[in-house]
């Protein structure tokens, strides 16, 4: 994958970016290629590999349980990195990114203190592994709405067809941070 996974050390100098603001957004490409008949294309030559690693599915959870758990960013600074940040690079904000009126109100109702073991076998993304395998998580998604409706109960999808919406986005940033 690109970049390249990161030693212990370097673990500590990202986290300490997010802390203090130098690093502004964690997000993933999410590329989910199985290992049977698409990575196993590179046994004999790795430039055969296709390019990345499945993530999107345990973001949120794995950085609540290293990073807020751990104390080494707050529950606002998980918000803002992973939520409202993306919402303003991409000219989302303030219709998403945030819970205020007038915005989608898409809502997450988050458990802290469920704890599970990462398992490909239980994932939901269609991909045959899991790069967290074994990861001790905390966490539950006891609900998720989006723009008020209810899309999860209980880490369950409880609707029966895709519900998106195209979102116009705004043509300039709305943050003189950005």
């Amino acid at each position: 994958m690109s970049p390249p996974l990161r030693d212990i050390e370097s673990s500590k100098t990202l986290w300490n970016g997010l802390r203090e603001g130098e690093i502004q957004i964690v997000a993933t490409d999410h590329c989910a290629f199985n290992y049977k008949g698409q990575k196993e294309l590179g046994l004999e030559d790795f430039t055969k590999i296709p390019n990345g690693g499945p993530g999107v599915e345990n973001r949120f959870k794995l950085i609540y349980t290293y990073g807020v758990k751990e104390n080494r960013i707050g529950m606002e600074k998980l918000v803002e990195i992973i939520s409202e940040n993306p919402a303003r690079v991409f000219g989302l904000y303030p219709k998403k990114g945030i819970i205020k009126e007038g915005s989608d109100a898409d809502i997450v109702i988050f458990n802290p203190e469920h704890v599970s073991l990462i398992e490909a076998e239980n994932q939901v993304q269609n991909v045959d592994y899991n790069l967290y395998e074994g990861f001790t998580q905390y966490g539950k998604f006891e609900y998720i709405f989006l723009r008020g409706k209810m899309l999860v109960r209980d880490e369950k999808l409880i609707v029966s067809k895709p519900i998106g919406k195209y979102q116009r986005r705004n043509r300039f940033c709305l943050n003189s941070r950005w």
